[in-house]
């Protein structure tokens, strides 16, 4: 089941516009990314980076922005699994404002790679069964 999160749309994400800047979308993305790991894996992020020394960065991206992201629109991100590799997996993101309007949609790949090596390794089963688990819902 594709997860949901929200957030407010911050003073200090907007440009002189009222938009958010673009670079600033991405960081409420990773944001996201590091929320949906407690309800797809039943981890916090940062326990996957500092405790079990497991990283999953971006090596892909690939976004549409659609309508700007405005100070005081609360976003609901739905994020799902579209695919689940041997080391990477790929990542749907869906950015709506409060009104229902689909403003950003987003493709990204992450691979999963050791901490203190930052190479790439396979995706350990407890966290594969979750990532599989985590599907668009119909």
């Amino acid at each position: 089941m594709a997860v949901r999160l929200e957030r407010g749309v911050d003073f200090p994400m907007v440009d002189l516009a009222n938009i958010a800047y673009y670079p600033r979308i991405f960081d409420l993305a990773h944001r996201f990314f590091e929320d949906s790991w407690i309800p797809i894996c039943d981890i916090r992020y940062a326990d996957l980076l500092l405790v079990r020394k497991l990283g999953f960065p971006v090596v892909h991206v690939e976004s549409d922005f659609l309508a700007p992201l405005r100070y005081g629109d609360t976003i609901t991100a739905t994020i799902w699994i579209d695919r689940v590799g041997e080391t990477s997996c790929t990542w749907q993101y869906q950015f709506h404002n409060q009104e229902s309007e689909l403003l950003w949609t987003s493709t990204q790949v992450t691979v999963c790679v050791d901490m203190n090596s930052m190479n790439r390794i396979s995706i350990p089963e407890d966290l594969r069964q979750g990532l599989e688990a985590c599907k668009r819902d119909s």
